[in-house]
């Protein structure tokens, strides 16, 4: 089947025809009346053979809400949302796609396609949208909206993720227009430069709480720190690859292991939250080399999050004339899932794996591991081991129930450089994360930014509280977006920062959360929020007393 039938048919199957309508109607009434979702929807077969999706359901029950037939139950939208792990993490993400355009790696590994950005396809889920809407910003942001409200997600807290090669490779202009562009459909049209359409979605509907873009170490330099934040970046990508400089040299990759740990430093040091890509199997290394590679990111690296990407063997890399001539060999799916097994109960609590395999549909596979439920396949690999991973992703509440006053409160201190990191958090009995806070404490030898707002300033990386996505504004029966966890944390920096000496506390704000700080004591600077760390001080008996003997009784 060829790339346009696959779309004309997804298009097909989410059209709502009246007969869906219909039948999505008298499934919602039945789900209503106590009966399991999925029996509902398969107790109304449509004409063509096919069920019922839940985005009719989510429809039908917006339809119902609008006339007036139904009035709002939170809980049932809950049942009938569809993919609700989407948003358990506490925001909605966005993902948009750059257009085609040259990249400065020349990685060996990465598949080539006139139509796309380096390194993706056009089947791939994400980047299909992108293609669809000719890698138009607006209209990407503006139909993932509506389709992620079609299926009961909320769209008010929304984090964009510009994917689509190296960012920092585009034209300046470009960037400029292509943030713009994501800004004005967040904010419903509205007109503006960039710097207005931020402050306009300061108050939006659609907010954005979180902007990442992904890029190459040797990209990195002062000057990008400064332009990227202005744009409103909060996160960076960067694909390490590995932390071998022989395998970096066979696959071409183009930068050192130590122009990693610069570009990683510098990031830390202007408050971004770092995210490392990772991939096993690369031309030269075995599985055994790869366990200790991987070993390496703790030290001196210490991603805030983790994407590891296996190798996938594709026949538009030039990868795949190394395989022809018998110098490569993929890994299994047995082998992928033992390394990954392996090393993944290792990752620090601090970090959070955010995917251990790419999308990248199986067909485009010639040799080795097809699946993309690799994860689910690790998972139980590690359950029949008898072992558990700390990452953050594998210890987020998601949807529990939260009640405050069982909560604890973790400081896990850890060095990265000439940083000191503590990942503040707040832990139920059961070892579930709650919410978190990364705090960094510059070192005298940590490198210089030329950001003003950070002159002699602690850093507070991120906050964030975890849950189903709440509407601004909206509470949930024990949901930790909204039992103050937020404040609490921000009030454990400000009382560690103030012990190390600090005066100054800086945040990295995404444009739509920079309201949040300012109502908690925080400042605008040129880039970044501010707020002054009063210093407190002690006295007691013996105190005046020798201040009594060196200056008399006063009079």
């Amino acid at each position: 089947m060829s790339l346009s039938e696959r779309q004309q048919r997804w298009q097909t199957r989410k059209t709502l025809t009246p007969e869906k309508r219909a039948a999505a109607r008298l499934a919602l009434e039945q789900i209503r009346a106590g009966m399991e979702v999925m029996r509902a929807l398969r107790s109304h077969p449509l004409a063509d053979g096919g069920v019922l999706s839940k985005s009719a359901l989510v429809a039908a029950y917006h339809e119902l809400l609008a006339a007036g037939e139904l009035a709002e139950d939170g809980e049932l939208l809950q049942k009938i949302r569809m993919k609700p792990m989407r948003t358990l993490s506490g925001v909605t993400t966005v993902t948009v796609l750059t257009k085609p355009y040259p990249c400065p790696g020349k990685c060996i590994f990465c598949p080539t396609d006139v139509r796309m950005p380096k390194s993706y396809l056009p089947d791939e889920p994400g980047a299909m949208r992108g293609l669809e809407h000719h890698f138009d910003p607006y209209a990407q942001v503006a139909s993932r909206i509506t389709a992620l409200e079609a299926v009961g997600h909320p769209t008010d807290k929304i984090e964009l993720l510009i994917l689509g090669g190296t960012w920092s490779a585009y034209r300046r202009d470009y960037q400029e227009w292509f943030v713009r562009r994501c800004f004005e459909a967040l904010n419903g049209g509205a007109e503006g430069n960039l710097s207005e359409q931020q402050a306009i979605n300061e108050t939006a509907a659609h907010r954005n709480v979180g902007l990442v873009i992904e890029t190459r170490p040797d990209e990195i330099d002062r000057k990008e720190l400064a332009w990227l934040r202005r744009l409103g970046v909060t996160k960076v990508q960067m694909g390490a690859q590995s932390l071998d400089d022989r395998i970096l040299a066979m696959n071409q990759r183009g930068h050192t292991v130590e122009r990693t740990r610069q570009a990683v430093a510098l990031l830390r040091a202007a408050g971004f939250k770092v995210v490392l890509h990772w991939m096993p199997n690369l031309h030269g290394a075995t599985p055994q080399s790869d366990r200790e590679d991987f070993s390496r990111l703790w030290n001196d690296f210490c991603p805030d999050e983790l994407k590891i990407y296996p190798n996938q063997l594709l026949a538009n890399a030039e990868l795949y004339e190394v395989w022809q001539r018998g110098e490569f060999r993929p890994y299994t799916t047995e082998e992928l899932v033992e390394l990954i097994a392996d090393i993944k109960p290792g990752v620090p609590r601090y970090c959070r794996i955010n995917r251990v395999i790419r999308d990248i549909p199986s067909t485009n596979v010639v040799e080795g591991n097809k699946r993309t439920s690799l994860r689910q396949d690790v998972l139980v690999e590690l359950t029949r081991r008898g072992v558990r991973c700390q990452c953050v992703r594998c210890r987020e509440v998601r949807g529990a129930t939260i009640a405050p006053e069982v909560l604890r409160l973790d400081d896990l201190v850890y060095p990265v450089g000439a940083a000191e990191e503590h990942f503040i958090s707040f832990v139920t009995p059961d070892d579930r994360l709650a919410g978190f806070l990364r705090l960094s404490l510059p070192g005298a030898d940590s490198p210089e930014t030329g950001l003003a707002d950070l002159q002699g300033a602690a850093l507070i990386r991120e906050v964030h509280v975890y849950g189903q996505a709440l509407a601004v504004g909206a509470e949930s029966a024990g949901a930790a977006q909204h039992i103050g966890l937020g404040t609490r944390l921000l009030a454990q920096a400000e009382e560690i920062a103030r012990a190390h000496g600090f005066q100054k506390l800086a945040v990295i704000a995404a444009v739509g959360t920079r309201r949040y700080y300012l109502q908690r004591g925080f400042e605008r600077g040129e880039l970044y929020l501010v707020k002054q760390v009063a210093v407190r001080f002690t006295f007691c008996m013996g105190n005046l007393r020798g201040l009594r003997g060196k200056f008399g009784r006063p009079k």
